[in-house]
């Protein structure tokens, strides 16, 4: 019986070992089918992109008025809000703090909603285009 034994181990470790070299991982190729449109779309989300300062754009004012007040609405805001940058313009006398920069009004009402809660003054407007 232990000879049985033994000679089925050994015949299946030498089955094993044939086996296992005829075994070969497989290989395979990936085709990407795509359309040809899709380069052309994401280069014109590039340029769309770098035009980041366009007058089409929707911004909302967060403060206007002194130096020391708007630097403090900026700083109030960059801790509230995180998601968008504030930046100072000043436009003669005041100084406004402006945040975002949303392509639709859709996005720009749905920033307003958050921040109206704590900036309660806070409102949706356009930029004009300055005049060079």
């Amino acid at each position: 019986m232990k000879s049985l034994n033994l000679k089925i181990s050994f015949l299946s470790i030498i089955c094993f070992a044939i086996t296992s070299t005829y075994c070969f991982a497989q290989q395979g190729e990936a085709t990407i089918n795509q359309d040809s449109k899709i380069a052309t779309l994401l280069d014109l989300k590039k340029t769309m992109n770098k035009k980041e300062n366009d007058s089409k754009r929707y911004k909302i004012q967060i403060y206007s008025g002194n130096r020391g007040g708007a630097q403090n609405a900026k700083k109030d805001f960059r801790e509230s809000f995180t998601n968008w940058t504030p930046t100072i313009q000043y436009e003669s006398p005041n100084f406004k703090i402006w945040a975002g920069n949303f392509r639709t009004r859709l996005e720009a009402d749905r920033a307003l909603k958050k921040i109206k809660r704590k900036f309660p003054t806070a409102f949706i407007f356009k930029p004009k285009k300055k005049k060079s």
